[in-house]
């Protein structure tokens, strides 16, 4: 199948290249501008004790119910909060934002607002009850509008808090990646060509993969960072899916191979571990569809269809694209040099905010332009010799590690030890927005809050219920005070309201309002929601018929943060059972996979600890730009997926190159450095491709696409360093032999799953491909079976 698609693609490059321009513009019209996206900063609670809690706030209080989106107008007056320059220019402001549709206010200056003026009576907030009908977009609308309506006088501080007002600005970190992956590539293969086809699939599939996700966020729940996070893993596997197959290609053409039986070939084998590869990353992350959360289906499935169309272009725009360049591939000029170096520059400049560094755009159109004319930027660069392999860095470093195979064990395994102690106090829970930037308004107004009133009123707790039926209402509201002055007196508690009636003449709802005295993103509050629901509410309702819920924001993330953890061992589990099975499928070997399952785990393991060191112990936190936090509940099984595809597709590339040196020499030995050999450049450009994109987000704002960049980085180093040149050759050194055993009985009734693709496929016919021109197929090297081989 690949064959002919690769040879469709090559002959008819101009109907492809047309279709993914099509695809282009069209989807990325309809999803950015004619629908338009739809994510969500909200995340579905589980069946819980919250969600019984929020179910009794819609039904019974409607708007008024802590379970709609809320927002608020924070302020702080050097003359005091009832001055009254400040009493006409913020009320003036509160009627103007209670007239946008599905908005509504409670000023401080209201009798029931008057408990929102602190005791210095200097910072005052209005609470902004927001519609649950309205969605993100608009949501970020009525921030922007609200944002603009804000009085400009002198000693007036004035602040829009809530993280469903902010606005999202995108992320430009992954123009950095690209500047770097431009330098990358054309260092480690010295070509400009080489250099730009990678990148230009990953573009399109990027393009067309966010823009389809954009247009599903009208259907599914999508949340707000799932489109960067897209892009960020879209283009990191698609520059090294494309990079495979242009490395195999070039290798072809090299060997003597015209430009189309070298794309044939490229296509059906490195395609062939693209394709796998790929599959896997998407079915890994389609996985979490089976969380059954809302939530955590629509992250999987925007990062799923990115990654899905991108691989779709390398294995279709590519072998276009190569039709246009052909043997031009291997043709540098320092005119493009020189061009790639300004283009770098601009996409560097983007990216950092530097505008004199955008001069590199129109200097790199200059470059081309004159260069026709200027002889030396004609001068083509001479082709770089290969290496013997086996006179390599690579060969040699592997018969260095092979030659000690023990103390290098043990040298990489303590170091991701290491790494990985500090997952052992993983503490999984959500942020609040005193993680924010300084610099935006949801975090001054976060602020503003807890230093005036206290860190507890950015999340209070809510205690609520229904009433019992056929029990007279003063009766239970005398037992209901009872409750409010319990949890009054519960260490933890700042302060308490009294029970307030969803209807004070025909009661049949209640609800507390719980101020604590920690952050909502404290452990404290975690273990006050506990207290609460596990001894001070059951007790001071025992006897009463009353069933009181503890809900609110707090709450719910506790409840959201249980349901994933009771999931996440469950999902690695079925991950890993995967990989294993998999594996053993491609390379017919037990032993390969249970070494390739373990080294996925330490190696993730020392990712999380990583984290878990900078993102909630703070280590480092104040030039990276976070504060101490518990890890967002759905950062580990997300990181689990992808990082288990992305070690496939090194687990693949190197493993199967080793096998392929082994069947053809019976040398278990020198099959493993000469496979390291043959694959060390094209797997550290990938990786350092994908550790500069993962490592710039590092300079966004948001705290989770940090924490998704620096561990998604640290776990591919750790991958292509530790485990690919350090580990794989010591172990596979010290298994020798043993490494390809299988049993006859599972040869026999193991499917065989073949990525390698035959040796010479399909270039020996003709260019209709019409019957061939010699067999130049290798046959296949059975697994060893029986009892495992005594090591030689």
């Amino acid at each position: 199948m690949l064959v002919r698609l690769a040879r469709w693609c090559f002959h008819r490059r101009w109907a492809t290249l047309a279709t993914w321009l099509l695809l282009l513009v069209g989807v990325g019209v309809l999803g950015n501008v004619v629908v338009g996206s739809d994510a969500s900063t909200e995340f579905d609670i589980p069946a819980s004790e919250s969600a019984s809690g929020f179910e009794v706030l819609d039904e019974a209080f409607g708007e008024n119910g802590s379970s709609n989106f809320r927002g608020s107008i924070v302020f702080r007056a050097d003359a005091g909060v009832d001055d009254p320059e400040v009493v006409a220019a913020m009320t003036a402001l509160f009627e103007r934002v209670d007239r946008i549709d599905g908005v509504g206010v409670v000023s401080p200056y209201e009798a029931s607002g008057l408990s929102q003026i602190d005791p210095t009576e200097t910072i005052a907030y209005a609470t902004l009850n927001l519609s649950s009908r309205l969605g993100q977009a608009e949501l970020m609308e009525i921030g922007v509008e609200i944002n603009e309506m804000l009085p400009d006088i002198d000693g007036l501080q004035v602040e829009v808090g809530g993280q469903v007002l902010s606005e999202f600005e995108p992320p430009e970190a992954e123009l950095i990646g690209l500047s770097f992956a431009i330098v990358i590539l054309i260092v480690s293969f010295g070509s400009v060509l080489a250099m730009g086809l990678p990148i230009g699939v990953a573009l399109f599939g990027v393009g067309v993969g966010v823009s389809l996700v954009a247009l599903f966020s009208n259907v599914v729940k999508v949340p707000d960072f799932a489109t960067t996070l897209g892009a960020m893993l879209g283009i990191a596997v698609g520059i090294d899916y494309a990079l495979f197959i242009v490395t195999r290609y070039r290798d072809e053409t090299r060997s003597g191979r015209t430009p189309e039986q070298a794309t044939v070939i490229a296509l059906d084998t490195a395609g062939r571990a693209v394709v796998f590869a790929g599959m896997t990353v998407v079915v890994s992350l389609l996985g979490m569809l089976l969380i059954g959360l809302e939530f955590m289906s629509g992250l999987g499935l925007a990062a799923a269809t990115t990654v899905a169309v991108t691989m779709l272009a390398a294995i279709t725009l590519l072998p276009a694209l190569i039709g246009f360049a052909h043997g031009r591939i291997e043709v540098t000029r320092w005119r493009g040099i020189v061009a790639a170096g300004f283009a770098s520059m601009t996409l560097l400049g983007a990216g950092l905010g530097i505008d004199a560094l955008l001069l590199g755009a129109p200097l790199a159109v200059i470059v081309l332009i004159v260069g026709s004319l200027v002889p030396g930027l004609r001068r083509e660069l001479p082709p770089r010799t290969p290496k013997e392999p086996r006179l390599t860095l690579p060969y040699l470093w592997s018969r260095f590690v092979q030659r000690h195979p023990w103390s290098m064990l043990a040298i990489g395994t303590a170091v991701l030890v290491l790494l990985a102690a500090p997952v052992l106090s993983l503490r999984l829970g959500f942020s609040d927005e005193g993680n924010f930037s300084e610099d935006s308004t949801t975090r001054r107004a976060y602020d503003l809050v807890a230093d005036g009133f206290g860190p507890g009123y950015n999340g209070p707790l809510v205690v609520t219920g229904r009433l019992v039926e056929g029990v007279d209402p003063q009766t239970q509201f005398g037992a209901l005070a009872g409750v409010s002055a319990a949890i009054g007196a519960t260490p933890g508690v700042q302060s308490v309201s009294p029970p307030i009636p969803d209807d004070p003449i025909a009661p049949t709802a209640v609800l507390i309002q719980v101020i604590p005295t920690t952050s909502p993103q404290d452990e404290a509050t975690d273990r006050l929601v506990q207290l609460l629901r596990d001894t001070v509410v059951p007790t001071a309702t025992d006897g009463t018929g009353l069933e009181l819920f503890v809900a609110g924001s707090v709450a719910a993330s506790l409840d959201f943060t249980d349901y994933l953890s009771d999931r996440l061992f469950v999902f690695i589990g079925v991950v890993l059972v995967l990989s294993f099975v998999l594996l053993m499928m491609v390379f017919r070997s037990v032993l390969v996979p249970i070494k390739a399952v373990l080294m996925n785990i330490i190696s993730i393991a020392a990712a999380y600890g990583v984290v878990v060191a900078i993102f909630q112990w703070g280590w480092l936190g104040s030039i990276i730009g976070v504060e101490p936090a518990p890890i967002e509940p759905f950062v580990p099984i997300m990181m689990f997926a992808i990082l288990f595809g992305l070690s496939m597709d090194y687990e693949v590339f190197l493993l199967s190159r080793i096998r392929e040196e082994w069947a053809r020499t019976r040398d278990a030995h020198n099959s493993v450095a000469d496979g390291l050999a043959a694959t060390a450049r094209v797997i550290t450009a990938a990786a350092a491709i994908m550790i500069v994109v993962f490592g710039s987000f590092l300079l966004e704002d948001d705290r989770i696409l940090k924490l998704f960049g620096i561990g998604l980085a640290v776990a591919v180093l750790l991958d292509a360093t530790l485990v690919r040149m350090l580990l794989v050759p010591a172990t596979m050194e010290l298994l020798g032999e043993r490494n390809w055993w299988l049993p006859r009985w599972l040869d026999r009734i193991l499917p065989h799953l073949d990525v390698e693709g035959p040796a010479h496929p399909a270039a020996a016919t003709d260019a209709d491909g019409e019957g061939p021109a010699g067999d130049r197929r290798r046959d296949p090297e059975p697994a060893l079976t029986g009892g495992p081989p005594a090591d030689t």
